[in-house]
C-alpha cells in the first residue's frame, strides 16, 4: 500500500535526524581530541612525530570519507574486531576529523607568534606550560571560524552513512521515498532539515570571521 507523505512520514525523517547530530558531535569530540594530538605531533621538536602526523594528515585529506568508512566497517572484522554499525561510521567519521583538525589546529598554532612561546621560556615554564596557557587559548581563537566551518561539512559527510545502512537523516529519506514514491517532497524536507542543522553553525562561522577580521 502506498503511503502519502505527511505529518508521521516526517516524523521518521526527524527521527533519522537525531541520529545525524549525535553522530555529527560525537564524531566531532573524539576526532578533536585526536586532531589535537596530530597538530601538537605536527608542530612537536620531534622530526619523526612531524614525519607521522603529516603522513597521518596527507593520508585522511588525500581519500574519499566513503572509502574510509568502507575500510574501518568492513575491515575490522577482518581483524577480528567486531563493531556494530553506528560505531564503525562514528570511528570513521572520527578519524576522518582528525586528519582535517588537526591540519586546521596545526596552523593556528604557527600563526600564534613565536615571541608568544618565547616569553613564556623565558619565564621558566616548561613545554607543557606554554602549550596549555600561552600557545593554545590563542590558537584556538584564530581556528574557530575553520573549525565551525569544517563542522558543518562533517555534518554533511555524516550522509554516507546511508550507503553503510545506517538509518541516518539521508536514509530515512530513502525508506520515506520507496514507500510513498514522493522523491521531491520527501528529499526537500530532507534538505531543509540538513539546511536547518548547518544554518546555525554557518552564521557562527562566518560571524567569527567577521569579528576575527575586524579585531585584526
Amino acid at each position: 500500500m502506498i503511503r502519502t507523505f505527511g505529518f508521521p512520514e516526517i516524523l521518521f525523517v526527524l527521527e533519522g535526524a537525531k541520529w545525524t547530530i549525535l553522530m555529527s558531535l560525537a564524531a566531532f569530540v573524539v576526532g578533536g581530541l585526536l586532531g589535537l594530538l596530530v597538530a601538537l605531533a605536527r608542530t612537536s621538536g620531534i622530526r619523526p612525530l612531524r614525519i607521522f602526523a603529516a603522513g597521518y594528515i596527507q593520508i585522511f585529506q588525500g581519500t574519499p570519507l566513503l572509502i574510509q568508512l568502507f575500510l574501518v566497517y568492513f575491515g575490522l572484522p577482518l581483524l577480528g574486531v567486531k563493531v556494530e554499525l553506528w560505531l564503525a561510521v562514528i570511528a570513521g567519521l572520527s578519524l576522518h576529523a582528525s586528519g582535517f583538525l588537526g591540519e586546521i589546529w596545526r596552523g593556528s598554532i604557527q600563526a600564534v607568534p613565536d615571541g608568544q612561546s618565547e616569553a613564556g621560556r623565558a619565564l621558566g615554564l616548561g613545554y607543557a606550560s606554554r602549550m596549555r596557557d600561552i600557545v593554545l587559548p590563542q590558537a584556538f581563537r584564530i581556528s574557530l571560524p575553520a573549525t565551525v566551518g569544517f563542522m558543518v561539512n562533517l555534518t554533511k559527510g555524516t550522509a554516507l552513512a546511508a550507503l553503510l545502512g545506517l538509518t541516518e537523516l539521508t536514509r530515512s529519506g530513502q525508506l520515506m521515498s520507496n514507500i510513498t514514491f514522493e522523491p521531491l517532497k520527501v528529499y526537500a524536507t530532507v534538505g531543509l532539515v540538513y539546511f536547518a542543522i548547518c544554518l546555525p553553525l554557518t552564521l557562527c562561522s562566518a560571524q567569527l570571521e567577521r569579528r576575527l577580521n575586524a579585531q585584526g
